[in-house]
């Protein structure tokens, strides 16, 4: 997008070393645990949500040199580029426009055009992604932009299987795991009553190397495991993913042996109560874990609560490259979701795993993990509170950044090592420890105590 004029990135990156050693890579067995989802589509009540499977793939799927394709390899401005097939890249610019400027009978002439020329998520990344962000705001036109997450069995499942897919061919879903995990198990070392509040659990599995280490430490220290309590805020519709969570989380708990209880409670409640919504206990350290999904949901104005509960750490994962994702317009948000998800695309393509077009597998991480935060994206656009950025409230709550710790380095490096992919590697960004692909940030993870 960058070559097309429509975005300046201008944060600059100090790249570390992704190399590493084979006896270096081959000493972080810790994370060897962490968990991998499957699941029987003909056994959904008694799913197999494996956790013991080893967190990394025992090789990562090398690049085909000769069929990957950048897909904003281009030159000259968007004007030029109309001559070589780009010009959806304008006309969904001006689709969202007519968002804020109340022109629907304008906008569903354009959605007409788009109609005909993305017919479907087929071609090179930026095609593909802009397909999915003209039918985001073709639901938001029609009224239905905020679908909610797959509350069936089957659908539950295919999410299961597709982030499953995900983790199993891309670094991201690990090195956002273990880079949080890291930061939390650091702040809340030597107590024997944790409490993690998390806005944004997904299907859970980041904490089955959570409680492995905690187990782990207390073998170590030949002392009891402390008991680990997890508050997880969800939309209403979550109740199938709610359940599952719980029953495979308690079932690991008990197999580690350590004392566990999670709770669950409404976003919908949150915005009413704030923190008193959630069942606090003396003595315990606790850690929050955020994301750019609940600040799009409640806006930032929760954060001067968060810091009256003092906790002992502030994890903040941004998955969305939106960085400081204050309030946005249809227009900014569906140029830096092109960039964002067309670099996204690109690195998954990268794989080749599939061959040619990357086949059934790219579909699947398509339609079930990135399409959803398409829409909720969009979606949320107008609703998000307040003008300024999550980090402007949280400097002005009194939080401030601490960088994460050198050990921490070390596995992202690790996991890199790992990677047969060219184009990934890590990076910071002040406080922030970023996954990045090429010049891209794709994972920013951030940590920060009051």
């Amino acid at each position: 997008m960058r070559e097309l004029g429509l975005h300046d990135d201008s944060a600059s990156l100090s790249k570390t070393n992704p190399q590493l050693s084979l006896t270096q890579s081959e000493s972080l067995t810790q994370f060897h645990n962490l968990s991998e989802f499957s699941a029987d589509s003909t056994q959904f009540a008694n799913p197999d949500f494996s956790f013991s499977e080893s967190a990394f793939p025992q090789q990562f799927p090398a690049v085909n040199q000769g069929s990957f394709i950048n897909a904003l390899d281009l030159s000259g401005d968007i004007h030029q580029n109309w001559n070589v097939g780009f010009d959806y890249v304008d006309e969904l610019i001006r689709f969202a426009e007519c968002f804020e400027t109340n022109a629907f009978q304008l906008a569903h002439v354009i959605l007409a055009r788009l109609n005909q020329r993305l017919r479907s998520a087929a071609g090179k990344p930026l095609q593909r992604a802009a397909f999915y962000f003209k039918e985001a705001l073709q639901a938001q036109l029609a009224g239905s932009a905020r679908q909610t997450r797959p509350s069936s069995s089957s659908d539950v499942i295919q999410t299961i299987k597709s982030y499953k897919i995900f983790s199993n061919i891309s670094p991201i879903p690990m090195f956002s795991s273990f880079t949080a995990n890291q930061a939390v198990l650091e702040a809340v070392d030597g107590s024997m009553l944790v409490h993690v509040i998390d806005f944004d659990i997904g299907l859970g599995g980041h904490w089955a190397s959570f409680m492995k280490e905690l187990a782990d430490k207390a073998e170590c220290r030949k002392a009891n495991a402390p008991v680990l309590r997890i508050t997880a805020l969800v939309p209403e519709e979550y109740a199938v993913e709610s359940r599952l969570i719980r029953e495979n989380l308690t079932q690991f708990a008990r197999e580690l042996n350590i004392g566990f209880e999670i709770d669950f409670v409404l976003i919908r409640t949150f915005e009413l109560l704030s923190f008193k919504a959630i069942k606090f206990m003396e003595g315990e350290k606790t850690a929050v874990l955020l994301s750019p999904a609940i600040f799009r949901r409640v806006g930032s104005g929760f954060v001067n609560d968060l810091r009256r509960i003092s906790p002992n750490v502030v994890v903040h994962v941004d998955t969305e490259g939106l960085m400081g994702y204050g309030a946005m317009s249809f227009r900014q948000t569906v140029i830096d979701g092109l960039e964002f998800y067309s670099t996204l695309l690109e690195s998954l393509e990268a794989a080749n795993i599939g061959g040619g077009n990357c086949g059934d597998w790219m579909r699947k991480i398509e339609n079930f993990v990135l399409f959803p935060k398409i829409v909720d994206m969009i979606g949320a656009v107008g609703r998000r509170g307040g003008g300024g950025s999550w980090k402007d409230a949280m400097m002005g709550a009194g939080f401030r950044p601490v960088g994460l710790s050198q050990f921490a380095d070390f596995q992202a490096d690790c996991l890199l090592g790992r990677v047969q992919v060219r184009g990934f590697h890590v990076a910071k960004r002040q406080a922030e420890m970023l996954l990045c692909w090429h010049d891209r940030a794709l994972v920013a993870t951030s940590a920060w105590r009051c």
